[in-house]
């Protein structure tokens, strides 16, 4: 995982926070690396990353499936990203025992609300295949590391050559207790005591789904044109 500091300045906002990233990502510019990020706030995030490496940037979406009757009691969850996914945490929906046929009627209302966010962010655009390539991950922080478990264990299904975890911050549990699911982690900060992603950005302002969907085509066009214009254009959304 290399080297990371204990204390941390804050960020600016998320955008620079990938551009740290980015600066220790460089390496595998010609590793055909695909950038995916946890939206909402991991895209301003991978955005730069994607840039620097010249990679195609898509988005993974999870979304746990609570209890019937305590939605905080996670029995699985969703993952909608190269392809629909879903993990079960089998002893817990066999202690609850919910009524029979809920659980995967659950999980296919999941399934299409996370289709139809796919759509609003990409379009009709297929996503990124993930075969034999080198996949990075990345969100804006990790403190309970719930989406990033689930996000990892569905994209290791997809085969990827190389499977990395992006982040600028994270608690350094959560760190630890991740590596086994990713055949690298860069966590650039794990401060001690954890006080939550927020606090170590200046700027931490929540993002809209238009926000999201704008990022994600700013990183298209300018894919496709060849070049990488200067941030300003999305910098008020990466805020």
């Amino acid at each position: 995982m290399g080297a990371v500091r204990k204390m941390i300045e804050p960020y600016q906002d998320r955008f620079q926070a990938g551009q740290a990233l980015a600066e220790v990502l460089q390496v595998y510019a010609n590793a055909s690396p695909v950038v995916l990020a946890l939206p909402r706030g991991g895209v301003p995030v991978a955005l730069p990353i994607a840039q620097a490496l010249n990679a195609p940037l898509d988005v993974v979406m999870a979304r746990k499936i609570g209890a019937p009757n305590d939605k905080g009691c996670g029995l699985g969850a969703v993952i909608d990203g190269p392809a629909s996914r879903w993990v079960v945490n089998q002893d817990r929906l066999e202690f609850l025992n919910p009524p029979a046929g809920w659980f995967e009627a659950e999980r296919d209302r999941q399934l299409s609300d996370l289709k139809g966010l796919r759509r609003l962010y990409c379009g009709n655009r297929p996503p990124v295949s993930l075969k034999g390539r080198t996949v990075i991950l990345a969100d804006d922080g990790l403190d309970t590391g719930g989406t990033a478990r689930v996000a990892l264990m569905a994209l290791a299904e997809e085969a990827p050559a190389r499977l990395m975890l992006a982040v600028p911050v994270g608690a350094r549990r959560v760190v630890n207790a991740l590596q086994k699911l990713a055949d690298q982690i860069i966590c650039l900060a794990m401060p001690e005591p954890f006080q939550g992603i927020g606090a170590y950005y200046r700027q931490f302002e929540p993002l809209s789904d238009v926000d999201v969907a704008g990022l994600l085509s700013y990183a298209r066009h300018t894919r496709t044109l060849g070049r990488f214009a200067h941030p300003e254009p999305v910098a008020c959304l990466a805020h």
